[in-house]
C-alpha cells in the first residue's frame, strides 16, 4: 500500500472531528463534521464488507480499528487499504466503548491565544489525529481553575492522557493526576512519574549571548520574563554562564524583568535610558519584548542595529517583518507539541517515558544585530 493510501486510511479512523472548547467553568461546546470518500456512504459500508475486501474476519477488522497490537503488519495494511478503498468510516462512539478508551487527549495551558501555547497544541493535535486520537484543549489561568478542570477531564474519564504546559507557574502541580499518563511541557519534571518536553532554554540563551559577543558587544542587557517560570530561570542561567566564560562580571543593573508583553520590553529600555545605563546590545527573552525594546530605542533616536543590537527568542511569524527584521532564537513549538503527544501514545503502549526531552533551539540571524561600531 502506498504512502498516500496509508495516510488516507489513518484519517478514515479519525474523520469525525469534534470541535471542542472549554471555558473557565468547564462547559463543553462542540459540533461534529463527518466526511466520506468514494461512491458508498458511511451507512452503506459495513465492517463485514471491509473484511470481505481485505480477506479477513470481521473480528480482525475490529482489532485494527481499535488499535490492537495483535494484528500482523501485513494484515493491518490490507485492512487499512480496504477501508480507504470503500470509504469506510468507523463509528467513533462504538469504537470508544469497545476499547474502553475515550480516544481524547487533554491539554491544559494558561490560555489558548498565546502564540507559543497555540503552536504546541496544534503540533500535539496533528500528531494525535494521525493515530486516531482527538485533542481537547482547555485554559486555566489559576490553580483553582486548573484543579476544577482536572476533576472534569480526568476524574470523569473524559481523557486518556494529559499534556500540561508550565505546571509550576503556581501550585497547580499539586493537582496533577497519577492515574493517567501526563506529559509536562515548558518545564522539567520534578516527579519521576511524569515526563517532560521543553526547548533547551539555557542553550538558547547561550546562542544569543555568544552571537552578541562574537560581534564585539560587552555591555549586554537582558529583558526577562516572569521569574516564577522555569524557562526564565534557565535563560537567566545561560546568560550568566556565557558572561562568566567570557570573563565579564554579572551586573544586576543590566537585567530587567518583563511580563512577555511588548509594553514591558518598551518600559525596560526606557528605564535603562533614563538611568543613563550604557549598553550596546539587548537579549530579550521573547520576540514581543524585543519589539517593544526596538520601539523605545527608536523614540530616543537610537538605531537598531547601528547603535544597539537586539536578539529575541521564539521566532514568531512576524519576527521576519519587524523593522528591522529580528535576529532571534527559534524554538520549534509544534515539534514540542508533537513530542508531547508521542510520549502520551507511547505510555498507552506501556513504554517508559524519558524523564526529560530537550528540543534544540536555533539561532536565526537577521538585521537587528551587527558588529559593535
Amino acid at each position: 500500500m502506498g504512502s498516500q493510501t496509508r495516510k488516507l486510511a489513518k484519517r478514515l479512523l479519525v474523520d469525525i472531528k469534534p470541535v471542542l472548547c472549554y471555558n473557565v467553568i468547564g462547559h463543553v461546546t462542540g459540533n461534529t463534521t463527518s466526511n466520506t470518500r468514494g461512491d458508498m456512504s458511511q451507512g452503506k459500508v459495513t465492517i463485514r464488507e471491509v473484511a470481505t475486501r481485505a480477506g479477513v474476519s470481521h473480528q480482525t477488522v475490529s482489532r485494527v480499528i481499535n488499535g490492537s497490537r495483535h494484528v500482523l503488519p501485513e494484515t493491518r495494511e490490507r485492512v487499512l487499504a480496504a477501508m480507504a478503498e470503500l470509504g469506510y468510516q468507523p463509528n467513533a462512539i462504538a469504537r470508544s466503548l469497545a476499547a474502553g478508551q475515550s480516544y481524547l487527549l487533554g491539554c491544559i495551558a494558561q490560555n489558548l491565544t498565546d502564540y507559543t501555547f497555540a503552536c504546541i497544541i496544534e503540533g500535539a493535535e496533528r500528531y494525535a489525529r494521525e493515530y486516531g486520537y482527538y485533542m481537547l484543549s482547555a485554559s486555566a489561568e489559576d490553580e483553582f481553575t486548573f484543579k476544577s478542570l482536572i476533576e472534569q477531564l480526568v476524574r470523569s474519564g473524559r481523557v486518556d492522557g494529559l499534556i500540561v504546559t508550565q505546571p509550576y507557574l503556581d501550585q497547580r502541580f499539586q493537582h496533577l493526576p497519577h492515574d493517567i499518563p501526563v506529559v509536562l511541557v515548558g518545564a522539567g519534571a520534578r516527579d519521576r512519574r511524569f515526563c517532560s518536553v521543553m526547548v533547551d532554554n539555557q542553550g538558547g540563551a547561550r546562542l544569543a549571548l555568544e552571537h552578541l559577543l562574537q560581534l564585539g558587544h560587552r555591555q549586554i542587557a537582558m529583558i526577562t520574563g516572569p521569574s516564577v517560570e522555569d524557562c526564565v530561570l534557565e535563560r537567566n542561567e545561560g546568560y550568566a554562564a556565557v558572561l562568566r566564560a567570557a570573563g565579564l562580571a554579572f551586573d544586576a543593573r543590566y537585567v530587567a524583568q518583563g511580563d512577555w508583553s511588548a509594553s514591558s520590553g518598551y518600559e525596560a529600555v526606557k528605564s535603562w535610558l533614563a538611568q543613563g545605563l550604557p549598553f550596546t546590545a539587548i537579549f530579550a527573552q521573547n520576540d514581543r519584548m524585543a519589539i517593544g525594546a526596538i520601539r523605545a530605542l527608536h523614540e530616543q533616536g537610537l538605531r537598531v542595529p547601528e547603535d544597539v543590537s537586539i536578539v529575541g527568542f521564539d521566532d514568531m511569524p512576524l519576527a521576519a517583518y519587524f523593522d528591522p527584521p529580528l535576529t532571534t532564537i527559534r524554538q520549534d513549538m509544534q515539534a514540542i507539541g508533537r513530542e508531547a503527544a508521542r510520549l502520551l501514545l507511547q505510555a498507552f503502549e506501556g513504554s517508559q517515558c524519558a524523564t526529560q526531552i530537550l528540543i534544540p533551539p536555533q539561532l536565526v540571524i537577521r538585521k537587528s544585530t551587527t558588529h559593535r561600531g
